[in-house]
């Protein structure tokens, strides 16, 4: 855990003290799960910190808020200040930036859609997400818990109560003693990690689930898309059965938090002959080099983080 001494969260429009950013046990995000939020990193690089495809996530907040109701009370260009202003505030690189959509105030029942909707943002230090040495490979088992269909949760919003699915997978590969789980779509097909997406690599073409299978469209997938493209491995989305997976000469997570980590074995099968594989190694030295500032042509990846200047509140905050 970070220490809490002198670290600030900023809370609708104010960086607030860390043991202060607090909100009433009986709001409605807590009792209910609706609330939206993003995982967000910032690196250091040559030139200072730099937060990683922050007008991605900040658009996809956006488009998951509206899908919830919960219209954020600030703009996308404001929302992308607080941000910067929040990982300035705290100086902490790398560093994990979680911003947060919810209902704050007293407010239950189910169909609340008149609470107040509050935006905050924290910064904390980055860690590995499946644990240290994931780089080198990790090992999961297939969840008994199956990812629910869109048509009763939309894996397209990144919400609060999505992620009691994956909270559940977790659990259980985890007690297990597993890194993590690959949670199957409701037809039997993989979806993804309990916090990432998920490529396989047959014959040097790289495979990964589409929406179809009701995941979330990362932002790192996305990344590491384009990197492919760029150094011309084919890449399929489509439907990736269990045999697809167990058989692949590679496979991978990615994902903000997790960033990318080869998959050794998923239960008591092997993964190919490495980890990671050739094809998973070319596409990692080109994110984390493209991470380190290192790659002009992924440098509008990368937002830098200027020095603390204290702004006016948000449009919100001063009507």
């Amino acid at each position: 855990m970070m220490a809490a001494d002198g670290k600030k969260i900023w809370m609708d429009g104010r960086l607030v003290d860390f043991a202060a950013a607090n909100v009433h046990v009986l709001n409605h995000t807590l009792h209910y799960g609706v609330g939206v939020f993003e995982g967000i990193r910032a690196y250091p690089t040559a030139k200072g910190g730099a937060i990683f495809r922050l007008s991605e996530h900040v658009d996809r907040l956006v488009r998951s808020a509206n899908f919830y109701h919960m219209p954020i009370p600030y703009s996308s260009e404001e929302i992308a200040q607080a941000i910067l202003e929040t990982q300035a505030a705290n100086n902490i690189l790398p560093s994990y930036i979680r911003p947060l959509v919810y209902r704050g105030e007293p407010a239950l029942g189910v169909k609340n859609l008149k609470g107040k909707v509050s935006l905050a943002i924290a910064a904390i230090p980055a860690k590995k997400y499946l644990g240290d040495g994931s780089e080198t490979g990790v090992r999961a088992k297939i969840s008994p818990f199956r990812k629910p269909s869109s048509e009763a949760l939309p894996s397209y919003a990144k919400a609060t109560g999505n992620y009691a699915n994956s909270y559940l997978a977790g659990a259980d590969a985890m007690q297990d003693g597993y890194e993590e789980a690959i949670l199957l779509d409701s037809r039997g097909f993989v979806a993804e990690g309990t916090g990432e997406n998920i490529f396989v690599v047959h014959g040097g073409t790289l495979y990964t689930p589409g929406l179809e299978s009701d995941i979330l469209l990362g932002i790192t997938r996305d990344s590491v898309l384009r990197i492919a493209a760029d150094l011309g491995i084919p890449a399929i989305q489509k439907l990736v059965s269990v045999n697809e997976l167990l058989s692949a000469d590679e496979a991978f997570f990615s994902g903000t938090y997790a960033e990318i980590a080869p998959i050794m074995s998923v239960g008591s099968h092997t993964i190919g002959a490495t980890a990671p594989g050739p094809v998973t190694r070319k596409i990692m030295d080109v994110f984390f080099r493209g991470l380190r500032g290192e790659l002009p042509q992924y440098a509008q990846w990368l937002t830098p983080v200027p020095p603390l200047v204290r702004v006016a509140p948000p449009a919100a905050l001063r009507q």
